[in-house]
């Protein structure tokens, strides 16, 4: 059965991805028309229509309706939404408040995707700025690395010393017996647990033969430690899936909805994670390896209670017990839970108060923190392919630390002095003697600040490296001041300090001929990234010298990697 509406008495029934259903009833309102018009625009907005698909984001919708067509009778409106007119839906939506204009605005344009007719200009209208702009939300920031190394180091606590608790605890299984008989010891409780599974505290104390009152008197402590060591608690599963977000970076409404089947393992150490964002489609990560790691150990330290519960729980992935003593499974883990989480094991932040949890903020602080070495492909399909460039600029990529920005800021000037490089014009001497450099080139030797000893070595070939002459090889942009310049021979085709004479014509050429060999062994994408600002350059160097010295200078030229002072990787044969 797909969502409809159903007209006597007016309501509208869903059914939802997961296979959920919800009803909610729209009958006795003022203005029956328009509230089933308006039903009709909803349909279009939940699933598989829409995006809405969960009784929670329904309900708000319907309550929206409710309010819309209470409002408009009020003022007298007793038409269907065809009748509606721009000035009374502005007047309408003005009044506010944020969410009920939004809501709303989004039924109208739901009634006309459903073919339904609106008035001149109403869609448009509907579709257009809002009334009541919705203030700016700050994004949130990362954690700071100290509170962030605080939330890890905690989290890694719980989860190792759990694990290592579980594992001694099947380990003594085979020496367990039954405590009725061998005695109340914690091998023994583990290996009882074990075959009973997660029962209340009295029917435990029935199975070793003794009543309630006398066991709850008594309070064994191998029975509890027993009861943590078996079966992961709440305090655990909190600890794995903050891990789990901190590792991931996957949403938190994603995180908590995730099932054993949403994971799909390609091979021993490579897991593709299916997972639901409530008002989206599904989406699919591939883990990193901590996250599959923490994956495989979480799955291994619940195996056993997975295989005690009924079928119905065994499918979820973050499956544990509520309370010590007590056969409650989880079923929702709230912000309050979480925070009485930090306060048990007192994670305090730079403020010194205890540190604020915000799942969302998890997220915002993974990607902030993520190396540049594994951020690669597109990035849209690993921060939220549901959001617009400019939201995730502002939510995700704006989100630095101190490094990262000086980092990005050095990386910015770094590419603004490459492109005033580029744009400088190459500094060629026409004819080899020191009054024509002078006089041809005045800004040039008032930039490059040289006396008349350099440019004596210049032009006599004293400074020459393999393709220009240089004019203070110390000072090189390419490696430590005082030392000489490291750079390979095609990076002095874009150097300000570089001065290109008619003599450099036949290693110029030579150069060129490299370029051309690595075009044909080269991806053109591969090339233009990383020999396209050199390949341009050295045409225009060629371009000023007569074309008689290149014909001379072209019958030396072998095309081979030997003419070239090359590494090993770098060669073309």
């Amino acid at each position: 059965m797909a969502t409809m509406v159903v007209d006597d008495p007016l309501s509208l029934r869903c059914v939802f991805s997961d296979g959920s259903r919800a009803e909610f009833g729209l009958a006795g309102l003022p203005n029956p028309r328009l509230a089933r018009d308006l039903a009709v625009g909803l349909v279009e907005l939940i699933h598989p229509h829409g995006s809405a698909d969960s009784a929670g984001t329904v309900d708000a919708y319907a309550g929206a309706l409710r309010a819309m067509v209470r409002a408009l009778a009020e003022q007298g409106f007793a038409g269907g939404a065809s009748e509606l007119r721009r000035g009374q839906l502005a007047q309408f939506w003005m009044a506010g408040p944020i969410r009920l204009e939004a809501l709303t605005r989004a039924l109208v344009e739901g009634f006309a995707r459903s073919g339904g007719n609106l008035g001149d200009g109403v869609l448009e209208l509907a579709a257009g700025r809002h009334f009541n702009l919705q203030p700016n939300r700050r994004a949130l920031p990362p954690y700071p690395e100290v509170e962030w190394e605080r939330l890890i180091t905690a989290c890694r606590e719980v989860v190792n010393e759990s694990y290592a608790a579980h594992r001694r605890a099947m380990a003594a299984l085979p020496q367990g017996r039954h405590p009725a008989e061998f005695g109340w010891t914690w091998e023994n409780f583990c290996w009882l647990l074990a075959r009973l599974g997660p029962v209340a505290t009295p029917v435990f104390a029935r199975a070793i033969g003794v009543t309630h009152g006398v066991f709850h008197n008594r309070r064994p402590p191998a029975f509890y430690d027993a009861l943590r060591a078996v079966f992961p608690h709440l305090d655990v599963v909190i600890a794995y899936r903050l891990l789990f977000g901190i590792y991931s970076g996957i949403v938190p409404d994603g995180i908590a909805d995730l099932g054993v089947d949403d994971i799909d393992w390609a091979g021993d150490s490579t897991v593709l994670l299916s997972y639901v964002k409530r008002r989206t489609a599904a989406e699919s990560l591939n883990l990193p390896r901590p996250a599959v790691r923490l994956l495989e150990q979480w799955l291994t330290h619940s195996s056993l209670l997975r295989g005690l519960v009924a079928p119905v729980d065994r499918d979820r992935l973050w499956l544990g017990l509520s309370y010590v003593g007590k056969p409650f499974l989880i079923r929702e883990i709230d912000r309050v839970g979480i925070q009485r989480w930090v306060h048990r094991h007192g994670l305090l932040g730079t403020d010194g108060q205890p540190l604020k949890i915000h799942r969302a903020r998890i997220r915002t602080t993974h990607h902030a923190m993520r190396d540049k070495k594994t951020w690669t492909g597109n990035a849209r399909a690993t921060i939220d392919p549901n959001h617009t460039p400019a939201v995730e600029g502002d939510h995700y990529l704006s989100a630095t630390t101190a490094t990262q920005r000086h980092a990005v800021e050095t990386v910015i000037e770094d590419a603004q002095h490459d492109l005033l490089r580029r744009a400088h014009p190459p500094t060629v001497i026409a004819e080899e003697d020191a009054a024509a450099l002078v006089d041809g080139y005045p800004q040039l030797i008032a930039a490059m600040n040289i006396d008349d000893d350099t440019i004596r070595d210049l032009v006599g070939g004293a400074r020459d490296v393999f393709t220009a002459a240089c004019a203070d090889q110390l000072s090189g942009m390419h490696g430590p001041v005082g030392k000489p310049c490291p750079a390979r021979p095609w990076v002095c085709l874009l150097c300000p300090l570089a001065v290109f004479a008619p003599r450099h014509a036949v290693n110029l050429l030579r150069l060129k001929a490299f370029f051309s060999r690595q075009w044909q062994q080269m991806p053109a994408a591969h090339f233009m990234a990383v020999f396209g600002p050199y390949a341009a350059r050295i045409d225009q160097i060629l371009g000023r010298f007569a074309p008689a010295e290149l014909a001379a200078a072209a019958s030396k030229v072998g095309d081979t990697d030997a003419e070239i002072p090359l590494r090993p990787e770098e060669l073309t044969a």
